[in-house]
C-alpha cells in the first residue's frame, strides 16, 4: 500500500500548538509589539527608518481620531538588514523576524507600481497576513500622489488588523439604484464629483460626458467617477482617504449598502465600523475622552543577526523505546535527520552548536560557522549514538543557552532547535529563563505523548512546533521546516520532493522529480530504508544516469544513502526508480532539497497558512496557501493537502483559487493536515493598476506613471513542484464515528445576474454538501425589488422555482435561467436576487450575495452618422501639470485644481 511521506504532525486532541502569526497587542488603548521589517535585498538607506518613523507618528493620531479616541500606536520595533552598516542605536532582536512582521518594506519582484497593499485573504473579520510598502512610497515626494502617509497606513491597518475590506471597485465602477440612476460605487454617497471620460496624450487630455451604453444602459466602459477636491464628507477612510475631509469610517448611518464593492459583498452588507467594533480589540475597549490626542510611538531599531542555532538533542533511554501506543524516534534516524538538516536545510554562514542530554546536559560542539563540509562533519562525528539515563529538557536548554553565550554571544534571537520526546514533567521550572533568554525554540516532539508543558515552550517563544513519529521521511520534513526566517529566500532550501512507499519483494516505486529554473544549487537526493537498501535507478534530463554505486552510505546509518548533484542540476524532470531487493515488505523513501539557481532570479517558493491554531468541532478550519515569485502571484497551480484522520486513515484535499489575490484555499473540519504538495504547469501575474481622478475647477494631469509591457504582465514557467510543511493545528471535540452532519453547504458568493430577453440568467460557484465539500442537495432562490428584504429577511422575498435545478459537486460553474412570474418586464425594471444552498441533513448556507439584474431596452439608433452630439464632450485640451494621486494601493487617482 503507498504511503505518503510528509511532515509528521501527529496532533494530540486538545494540545495547542504554535502557528506563525503577529506579536501585536493591545494594551488598553495602544497598540504594542508591531514589527516592520525592511527586506534584505533593499539598498541600506536611512532615510527609509526616517519615513518609516514619521508615517507611524502621522498615522498613530489619524487612527486615534478614526477610531474615536480607542487606539493609538505605542510601541514599533523595527527591523534592519543584516548587510545595513551597525549602528550603536541598533539592537539585538529577540523574537522578531522578517518572516513574522506585520508590515515589510520591500521592492516589487518587477520595476512597475509602488502601490501599499495588504495580503489579506481570509473572511470578514479575520486578521491580514501582512501590509507591504515598497521604498519608493516611503521615500518619494509623493503627497499629491498617495496622500498623506499616515492615512494610507491606517487604511491597511484596518485591512491588517480587523478584516474590512475596500469600498470601491474597479471591475464595477458604477451601479444603477433603486431609483434607476446610474451611481458610482463607492462609500458614503455623500462623496461628490462627476462622470467623465478622460483621453489623455503626452500633453493633454481631452475630457468628455459619459455616454451610455446602448446595450446595458450603463456608462461606457472608459467613463470614471472624478470627486471633488473639496469635500465635506468625513467618510470613508476605505473609499478614498486621500480626500482632506475623509477622516473616518463609513458608520452604519454613512454606509452604503447598496454599492457593488468587496466590503458589501464579504460582510454581509456591514459597515467597516459595525466590523471594527465587533474586532476582539474594541469590543469591551472604552474611548480615551479626555485625551486631545495621543503621546507619540517609542521605536525600538533592530539589527538582524547571524543565524545563530543550537541543537539540543535529547539521548534519555525512553528514546529507544517503541510502545503499542507512542512511537518514538530510533537513535539511527535522528543521527539521520539531523544530519540531513546540518547539510541541506541550515543556511551556509550559520553558527551551529550541540548539546545532548539525558539526565544531564553534556555540550558537544560549541558554535561553529557552517561554511565549508568540514565545519559539518565536526559536529555530525558528535551526533548521540547511544540512548540511556532520565530526561531533563531544562538541562539541556540550559546548556545550549551556555553554548552561545560562551561564544560571546547573546541568546537574544537565537534559535534552539529541542529534539525530545517528551517525557518530563519539569519543564516549567525554566520558563521564565526561557523567557528571558529571549532564544526561540522549536520544538520537534517525538509521538504524541510528549508533555504539554512541550508546546508552551514554542508558543511563547514564538519558535515551530511539529510532532513527529519514526518515519525518517517524516522527521526529515519537519527539519524542513525550521529554515531561517530573515527574508533571504536565496539561501533557503526548497523541498521538492518527500515521497514513499511499502513496497513489496521486487515492487518498484518510480517518480518524476521536476528541477524548474529557478532552482538547482545544493541539490540532493536521500534514499532511506528499513531493512535493506533498494535497487536505485536516477536519471536526468539529458540521459545522464545514477545507481546505487553513485550514492553515499552513512557509515553510522546504514539506512541511507545521499547523492549531491553537481551544481546547477540540469533543469527538467528527473525519472528515478526504486526496488525493494528484499523478501519481505520494505518502507522505501525519497526526499530531494535544492535551493535557489541564481542570486538574482527569485526561486518559486509556496507558504500555507491555517487560520486559527486550535478549532472545535463543529467550527471549521480554513487553510490557505500561496505561491509566489518573489512577490508575484503564480496562477494555474495545483495545490494539494495530505491529510490524515485520528484512525491513521490519509486523504488527499484539494485547494482551489478562492478568487481573492490568487490565494488557494479550502475548509474542513476534522482532519490534520501533513503535507503541501504543490505543482503543475503555471504562469506568473501581477495586477495592473487602474486610475481614478479629483476634480475642482479644470482638470490638470501629470504624465501618466510608466506601465508595463504586456509581455511582462506576465511571466510564463516551466512545470515545477514543492513540498511545504505548513502551519501545526488542533481540532478538539471531534465525536467518535459516525461524526454528525453539523456543517451546512458554504456561502456562494459570486452570484451574477443578467436579463436575457424576459428571462433572467443566473451564475455562481457551486458551493458543497458540507462547507465546499460534495454538493448540495438543492438550492433555494429568491427575488425582490428591494434588496434590504433579501439581506435582512430573505425567507418573505419572492420565491423562485428551482425544481429543475440539481446542483453539481463543489467549485463546479452553476448557470441558471428563469422567466420572473408576476412581474411587469419593462424597460429599466429591476430586480434583485439571492441564492441559499440546502444539504441533505436540511442544514442551509447563509445568504448570498445579493446580485442585481436590470433590464434595459436601448434607444432607436439615431439616423444621424455622428453618435455623439457635440454637447456631449467639453472641446478643450487642459496642459499637464501636477502629480497623479493614489489611492490606498489599489487605485490611481489625479489632482485637479
Amino acid at each position: 500500500m503507498e504511503w505518503f511521506l510528509n511532515v509528521v504532525l501527529v496532533l494530540v486532541m486538545g494540545l495547542l500548538l504554535v502557528v506563525k502569526g503577529s506579536m501585536i497587542q493591545l494594551n488598553g488603548n495602544g497598540y504594542d509589539g508591531i514589527v516592520i521589517a525592511i527586506n534584505p535585498s533593499v539598498l541600506e538607506d536611512e532615510k527609509l527608518i526616517q519615513k518609516t518613523k514619521e508615517m507611524v507618528t502621522e498615522a498613530s493620531t489619524v487612527l486615534f481620531h478614526a477610531t474615536n479616541k480607542r487606539a493609538y500606536f505605542r510601541n514599533v520595533s523595527i527591523l534592519i538588514p543584516m548587510t545595513w552598516t551597525s549602528k550603536p542605536e541598533y539592537l539585538i532582536p529577540k523574537l522578531e523576524s522578517y518572516e513574522q512582521a506585520d508590515v515589510i518594506v520591500a521592492d516589487p519582484y518587477l520595476k512597475y507600481g509602488n502601490d501599499p497593499y495588504t495580503l489579506q485573504y481570509g473572511q470578514c473579520g479575520e486578521k491580514g497576513r501582512y501590509i507591504h510598502f515598497t521604498p519608493n512610497f516611503l521615500l518619494g515626494d509623493n503627497l499629491n500622489i498617495y496622500g498623506p502617509r499616515g492615512k494610507v497606513f491606517v487604511h491597511e491597518w484596518a485591512h491588517l488588523r480587523w478584516g474590512v475590506f475596500d469600498e470601491y471597485n474597479l471591475d464595477q465602477p458604477f451601479y444603477i439604484t433603486r431609483q434607476n440612476t446610474i451611481e458610482a460605487t463607492r462609500c458614503s454617497r455623500n462623496i461628490a464629483g462627476v462622470n467623465r471620460v478622460l483621453k489623455c496624450s503626452n500633453k493633454s487630455c481631452a475630457i468628455k460626458m459619459c455616454k451610455t451604453n446602448r446595450k446595458t444602459g450603463m456608462y461606457e466602459a472608459k467613463c470614471q467617477f472624478i470627486p471633488e477636491k473639496s469635500q465635506s464628507a468625513k467618510a470613508s477612510i476605505m473609499f478614498m482617504q486621500s480626500l482632506d475631509s475623509v477622516v473616518e469610517f463609513c458608520t452604519k448611518k454613512t454606509h452604503n449598502p447598496d454599492a457593488p464593492n468587496l466590503q458589501n459583498k464579504m460582510c454581509n452588507h456591514r459597515s467597516t465600523w459595525e466590523v471594527i467594533m465587533a474586532s476582539e480589540d474594541f469590543r469591551n475597549l472604552s474611548s480615551m475622552r479626555r485625551t486631545h490626542s495621543p503621546p507619540p510611538p517609542t521605536f525600538s531599531l533592530l539589527k538582524t543577526q547571524e543565524r545563530i542555532i543550537c541543537l539540543v538533542l535529547d539521548k534519555s533511554g525512553s528514546m529507544n523505546l517503541l510502545g503499542s501506543s507512542t512511537v518514538r524516534m530510533t537513535r539511527m534516524n535522528i543521527h539521520q535527520a539531523a544530519k540531513l538538516y546540518l547539510i541541506q536545510i541550515v543556511e551556509k554562514g550559520s553558527w551551529v552548536g550541540m548539546v545532548t542530554f539525558d539526565n544531564v546536559a553534556k555540550i558537544q560542539n560549541n558554535l561553529t560557522q557552517i561554511i565549508h563540509e568540514n565545519a559539518t562533519q565536526e559536529i555530525i562525528r558528535n551526533l548521540p549514538k547511544n540512548a540511556d539515563g532520565g530526561t531533563s529538557i531544562c538541562g539541556g536548554l540550559k546548556a545550549g543557552f551556555q553554548v552561545i553565550t560562551q561564544s560571546s554571544r547573546s541568546t537574544s534571537g537565537s534559535e534552539i532547535v529541542l529534539l525530545t520526546d517528551g517525557e518530563d514533567h519539569d519543564i516549567s521550572t525554566c520558563f521564565n529563563e526561557v523567557k528571558q533568554s529571549g532564544a526561540v525554540i522549536h520544538t520537534v516532539a517525538l509521538g504524541p505523548d510528549a508533555a504539554k508543558e512541550l508546546e508552551k515552550l514554542s508558543i511563547m517563544t514564538g519558535g515551530y512546533k511539529v510532532t513527529s513519529s519514526a518515519n525518517m521521511n517524516n522527521f526529515i520534513d519537519a527539519f524542513s521546516r525550521m529554515k531561517s526566517r530573515s527574508g533571504n529566500l536565496f539561501q533557503q532550501a526548497i523541498q521538492l520532493e518527500s515521497k514513499g512507499s511499502t513496497l513489496k519483494f521486487k515492487e518498484w516505486m518510480n517518480g518524476t522529480v521536476v528541477v524548474d529554473s529557478t532552482v538547482g544549487n545544493d541539490t540532493f537526493f536521500v534514499i532511506t530504508w528499513t531493512q535493506s537498501i533498494p535497487k536505485i535507478y536516477l536519471q536526468d534530463p539529458k540521459g545522464k544516469e545514477y545507481h546505487n554505486a553513485d550514492f553515499s552510505t552513512d557509515k553510522d546509518n546504514n539506512k541511507a544513502a545521499r547523492l549531491q548533484i553537481p551544481d546547477p542540476a540540469e533543469t527538467g524532470n528527473w525519472i528515478y526508480k526504486l526496488r525493494n531487493e528484499n523478501n519481505s515488505p520494505e518502507d522505501i523513501a525519497l526526499t530531494v532539497t535544492t535551493r535557489a539557481k541564481s542570486p538574482v532570479v527569485l526561486p518559486v517558493i509556496a507558504t500555507v497558512h491555517v487560520n486559527q491554531s486550535t478549532g472545535h468541532f463543529p467550527s471549521p478550519m480554513t487553510i490557505y496557501a500561496q505561491v509566489s515569485q518573489g512577490f508575484l502571484p503564480v496562477l494555474g497551480v495545483d495545490v494539494m493537502a495530505i491529510i490524515e484522520t485520528e484512525s491513521g486513515l490519509q486523504e488527499t484535499l484539494e485547494l482551489w483559487d478562492n478568487g481573492a489575490d490568487f490565494i488557494y484555499m479550502c475548509i474542513y473540519t476534522h482532519l490534520h493536515v501533513y503535507k503541501w504538495q504543490i505543482g503543475r504547469k503555471l504562469s506568473t501575474t501581477i495586477l495592473k493598476k487602474n486610475n481614478l481622478f479629483f476634480l475642482e475647477g479644470e482638470i490638470k494631469l501629470n504624465p501618466p506613471r510608466p506601465g508595463v509591457k504586456n509581455n511582462e504582465m506576465e511571466v510564463k514557467l516551466e512545470d515545477f513542484n514543492r513540498i511545504t510543511t505548513g502551519d501545526s493545528f488542533v481540532m478538539s471535540g471531534v465525536p467518535s464515528k459516525p461524526i454528525p452532519d453539523k456543517f451546512p453547504p458554504g456561502k456562494i458568493t459570486d452570484l451574477e445576474a443578467r436579463f436575457q430577453a424576459n428571462h433572467i440568467l443566473l451564475s455562481w460557484t457551486a458551493t458543497g454538501n458540507d462547507l465546499d465539500k460534495g454538493k448540495a442537495d438543492h438550492y433555494k432562490i429568491r427575488m425582490s425589488k428591494n434588496s434590504a428584504i433579501l439581506r435582512d429577511n430573505f425567507d418573505k422575498a419572492t420565491p423562485v422555482d428551482t425544481s429543475g435545478l440539481k446542483p453539481k459537486e463543489a467549485n463546479s460553474k452553476e448557470t441558471f435561467k428563469f422567466k420572473p412570474e408576476n412581474l411587469k418586464i419593462e424597460n429599466g425594471t429591476k430586480v434583485y436576487i439571492a441564492i441559499q444552498a440546502i444539504d441533505d441533513a436540511s442544514l442551509i448556507s447563509e445568504v448570498s450575495n445579493i446580485a442585481q439584474a436590470v433590464k434595459f431596452i436601448p434607444p432607436p439608433v439615431p439616423s444621424t452618422e455622428d453618435p455623439c452630439p457635440n454637447n456631449n464632450s467639453i472641446g478643450y485640451n487642459i496642459n499637464i501639470a501636477t502629480i497623479i494621486l493614489v489611492v490606498v494601493g489599489a487605485v490611481a487617482t489625479i489632482n485637479i485644481f
